[in-house]
């Protein structure tokens, strides 16, 4: 039997952080809205699938433009970020999340309609992209992904991508936001970012420009390339096809959330 979209352990995670369904009228209710549980399983059923919304089969019992009406509505509510940092909080409990080190890359994609948060990609013939920005623990454990145009310099998301890792708890005593060292390629170098990531607490670990080859740091920094991979794997992810950048980065944080879901079933 194929593995279902929505398990119940992801089920008894989301559903509380969905936010209430609006009043029905007494008189003239009209039609009941669609089952939360059915629109995220749509939802995910595009992200891993890529087709367009109005492809989505109509045996899943809930229609495309009503998940893609949820997966809007449900990312203006926040869901999409606080599953990601129940998730993270569940993983630090079964002391999965390694802190003692993390790592940053970033990958580009093409955006094929264009819109807000793209830019000419150096790597794509200058054509409209988009890119990627990921940091994540020393398994691999997606920390904070992030969104820009295809021509923003790596090292301008750095500190972004620290500031946006969400206060984890799942342990006694305060929640954690802040590893021990950092890796990065040679997109990272800059001494300015070294003194500003010593300054938080964090040992900077980031490839020079104009050296040669040999660091030692690919033996470290393979995981977040493993991770973007994981997050390519998520068809939806490969090609940019929203012209609102805001519904693209939901897919992303879902995806963020959904490989540390992944990590969570592993450790059970």
């Amino acid at each position: 039997m194929a593995k279902p979209l929505v398990d119940d352990e992801l089920w008894e995670v989301v559903r509380p952080l969905l936010p209430p369904p609006k009043p029905r009228r007494f008189r003239y209710p009209g039609r009941k809205p669609a089952d939360d549980r059915k629109a995220l399983a749509g939802i995910i059923f595009v992200l891993k699938t890529g087709i367009p919304w109005e492809d989505v089969p109509a045996e899943m019992g809930v229609s495309g433009m009503t998940c893609w009406r949820r997966l809007r509505d449900w990312n203006k509510a926040g869901v999409w970020d606080r599953l990601h940092q129940v998730l993270l909080s569940r993983l630090r409990h079964a002391d999965t999340i390694d802190w003692t080190r993390a790592v940053v890359d970033s990958s580009s994609i093409r955006a094929t309609r264009g819109g807000k948060k793209t830019g000419p990609s150096p790597v794509d013939r200058r054509k409209r992209g988009s890119k990627h920005h990921l940091l994540v623990d020393a398994n691999g454990i997606p920390l904070a992904v992030r969104l820009t145009k295809a021509n923003r310099n790596d090292i301008t998301q750095l500190e972004p991508l620290l500031d946006d890792i969400p206060p984890v708890g799942g342990k006694v005593g305060h929640p954690r936001r802040t590893p021990d060292e950092v890796y990065g390629d040679r997109g990272y170098d800059s001494n300015k970012h070294r003194q500003r990531l010593k300054a938080r607490g964090i040992e900077p670990h980031l490839a020079r420009r104009k050296t040669e080859h040999g660091s030692g740091l690919g033996k470290i920094r393979w995981v977040v390339e493993r991770t973007i991979a994981w997050l390519h794997q998520f068809r939806r992810l490969r090609i940019r096809d929203e012209r609102d950048p805001k519904i693209h980065k939901a897919f992303l944080t879902l995806a963020a959330g959904l490989i540390c879901h992944n990590f969570l079933n592993s450790t059970s």
